[in-house]
């Protein structure tokens, strides 16, 4: 599945929470920072394809990753199971929209076996555009109702001009 789709799953899981925009961003990083195992690209093409859905697509990863940001939010206990949920709905959504050939290494590195799907659709495929496009329309649906874009916390300016646009059209 695409970085901007997880991304989006984050923000939109987040607002479903009274939250702090802190943790509505941490929600987006536990969303989709697993794909930072798919840097290895930048190394090579071998080393993209052994290590992507490998080091950081595992639940030892998930643990450690939503521990260190409950222990930044304010709150801990919600935020900890939110973002552990979060990791989850990145392998949910990569098992079946990475295409065929991307299994997820859940257990890893306690074991090798990769769960593969043998149904799992194409990167471009018309599900993963559905999936993309609703998660695009409810960013805008929370935009227009609580005055809010996932730019929030990073870029305040440029968040409520987001959010006017989208109002002044509503």
């Amino acid at each position: 599945m695409h970085i901007q789709t997880h991304i989006l799953s984050g923000w939109c899981a987040a607002d479903c929470f009274q939250l702090t925009p802190r943790e509505r961003f941490f929600a987006m990083i536990a969303a989709s920072v697993a794909d930072l195992d798919g840097l290895g690209i930048i190394v090579s093409l071998e080393c993209y394809v052994e290590y992507h859905h490998v080091l950081a697509h595992n639940a030892l990863f998930g643990v450690l990753l939503a521990t260190v940001l409950a222990l930044f939010s304010r709150h801990r206990i919600k935020t900890f199971w939110l973002y552990l949920a979060l990791f989850h709905l990145h392998l949910i959504l990569d098992y079946y929209g990475s295409g065929l050939g991307w299994g997820i290494h859940y257990l890893w590195p306690f074991s090798d076996h990769d769960f593969l799907n043998p149904t799992a659709w194409e990167l471009n495929s018309w599900q993963n555009i559905v999936t993309t496009s609703a998660l695009l329309i409810w960013t805008i649906v929370i935009a227009v109702k609580k005055h809010r874009t996932p730019l929030e916390l990073m870029l305040p300016s440029l968040d409520q001009r987001f959010v006017a646009s989208f109002r002044s059209k509503h």
